[in-house]
């Protein structure tokens, strides 16, 4: 992505999610930032070219992968990963001003389970209605379709809502890492600190296959940071795996690595190599 071009970024929506937080730290004024209903419309977006990237959550530290992401990713037509942006999150409670009686509390499944404790010390017997985002429930709530929400300090002000207690997860230290998708094609120089990620799919009928990849990453010494089984849909008990390395495929290890794969797996989808991003 060059910095003096403008460019065109879809994102999970609507305004006030935790992924747009994140969008801003990789864009600029001058790009256009169009919010999506779910992850797979973003994805969706690009595929269809009504934009050049997409951001989408992936990962949590603590409630762990989103698997519509994954999915997408491994199954939905080729998209690869051009960088990747982490976010630490907090969520608020949040109602209309003036609102006493909350019987239903909407909110992402990934924050509803962030805020067990509090809505369980709170709450314990209002109806939790899942959303498609955070900023979704806080929407609604403004709308009067729910009587409260959990979401971010920013969709509250957005959406002219009052919040009512801030910082209510149970997890201070929350993290969310997001993935910018393009159309395949374009792929960043390495860095020396990049990350390498990748669809493998394995016959159902083949014994020690796991184990087959594990070793061969492991005989070129190459440090797995990722992996999750994820069903094909094709029939029961038939899974890929999605799977990050440290480097970069034009890193010899890693290379060597894929083609190596490609030998024992039915089918290798490379997802793209890109850098790691450095918290502090």
């Amino acid at each position: 992505m060059s910095a003096t071009e403008s460019h065109t970024f879809a994102y999970l929506g609507p305004v006030g999610t935790f992924t747009e937080a994140a969008l801003k730290k990789i864009t600029c004024d001058t790009d256009v930032k169009i919010p999506y209903a779910n992850v797979t419309a973003a994805l969706d977006a690009v595929r269809k070219g009504e934009a050049q990237y997409a951001l989408v959550p992936i990962e949590n530290s603590v409630e762990g992968v989103v698997a519509r992401t994954l999915d997408e990713l491994a199954s939905g037509d080729p998209l690869t990963i051009a960088s990747e942006v982490t976010l630490p999150v907090t969520f608020a409670f949040m109602t209309k001003p003036g609102v006493t009686t909350i019987k239903r509390i909407g909110t992402h499944p990934h924050a509803e389970s962030q805020c067990r404790a509090y809505i369980a010390a709170n709450y314990p017997h209002a109806e939790i209605v899942p959303t498609a985002s955070t900023s979704a429930a806080a929407e609604a709530v403004s709308k009067g379709d729910l009587d409260a929400a959990i979401a971010s300090s920013a969709a509250a002000e957005h959406f002219g809502l009052e919040i009512r207690q801030d910082n209510i997860g149970d997890n201070a230290g929350a993290v969310t890492r997001f993935i910018c998708a393009q159309k395949p094609g374009w792929m960043p120089e390495p860095t020396g600190n990049d990350r390498t990620s990748m669809a493998v799919f394995i016959d159902i009928d083949h014994a020690g296959a796991l184990l087959e990849i594990l070793q061969v990453f492991a005989k070129h010494d190459v440090n797995l940071t990722f992996i999750q089984s994820r069903p094909t849909g094709r029939e029961l008990g038939h899974y890929h795996f999605i799977i990050d390395v440290e480097g970069h495929i034009k890193d010899a290890p890693v290379g060597s690595s894929i083609e190596e794969l490609r030998e024992i797996c039915d089918d290798i989808r490379f997802l793209g190599s890109y850098p790691r991003e450095v918290r502090s």
